[in-house]
């Protein structure tokens, strides 16, 4: 069995808003996500992350920590996914996505998210969950 290990960035600004993209295929219907893609040959998979968004989004960023690994079968192959939330320190929405898969780049609430079509449904409570932490942790920073 074949195994696919990528990387995926969580990206929440000062607004409590997440960085998504709209990708898909062209015969496909398209959907949401965080940036994310696969692992390339000798890329360290923080590195994988911080290129996926950079292709998918234009912005530059930075790790700020490891957030989890989800592990799965899709399609009949072995996936991997490493998650880590992650902060811009440069660059601006463009898409630079070398396979033509990405047609949106926003920032979304965790309102928004709750009605968006997801790529992978089960991130939907994981994302709306980091958003609502997030928030939580600035509002006792700035008390």
């Amino acid at each position: 069995m074949n195994k696919w290990i990528g990387a995926a960035g969580v990206c929440i600004n000062n607004e409590n808003q997440l960085l998504m993209v709209l990708q898909g295929k062209p015969e496909e219907k398209k959907v949401w996500t965080v940036p994310s893609g696969a692992l390339e040959l000798n890329e360290t998979i923080e590195n994988c992350c911080i290129r996926e968004i950079r292709e998918e989004t234009g912005y530059e960023t930075r790790i700020v920590k490891p957030l989890f690994i989800k592990e799965g079968i899709s399609y009949g192959i072995t996936v991997e996914v490493h998650y880590f939330e992650v902060e811009v320190i440069g660059g601006k929405a463009q898409i630079q996505d070398p396979d033509h898969l990405i047609y949106e780049i926003a920032w979304k609430t965790s309102d928004n998210i709750m009605n968006l079509k997801l790529a992978f449904l089960e991130d939907r409570e994981l994302l709306i969950g980091l958003l609502k932490e997030k928030s939580e942790k600035n509002n006792i920073l700035k008390k």
